[in-house]
């Protein structure tokens, strides 16, 4: 069994992980890194503009029962392309990239009359 803080996140604890948001040229990158917790452990989420990463842990895959490891959520501002979100597992850190809108720059409405 990994090095996990079982007994605290069996009580409702949560382990501890590590978020950092990186602006980049061409989007953000959230990168969440909790040592010792398998790639398959995590989930990412995308709900409208919410954005939920969190792992969990079990025992075997067909468990019933998932003691909760940690939970991220995020309010995506405007700007991003919610609908090109990609995840990557590098390393011990779990990268979401969300790229910007192609169109994110400010333009002028024209007004019509009628």
């Amino acid at each position: 069994m990994p090095h996990l803080d079982l007994m605290n996140t069996l009580g409702g604890g949560i382990a501890q992980a590590s978020m950092r948001v990186d602006k980049r040229e061409k989007g953000v990158v959230v990168r969440i890194a909790a040592p010792s917790v398998s790639p398959d452990n995590f989930h990412v989420v995308l709900n409208e503009n919410t954005l939920t990463v969190f792992a969990e842990f079990r025992h075997s895959p067909e468990d019933q029962l998932a003691a909760p490891l940690f939970s991220r959520v995020l309010q995506l501002p405007a700007g991003l392309d919610a609908t090109r979100i990609d995840a990557v597992f590098e390393g011990q850190e779990l990268q979401v990239r969300i790229p910007y809108q192609d169109n994110a720059e400010p333009r002028e409405i024209t007004i019509k009359q009628r």
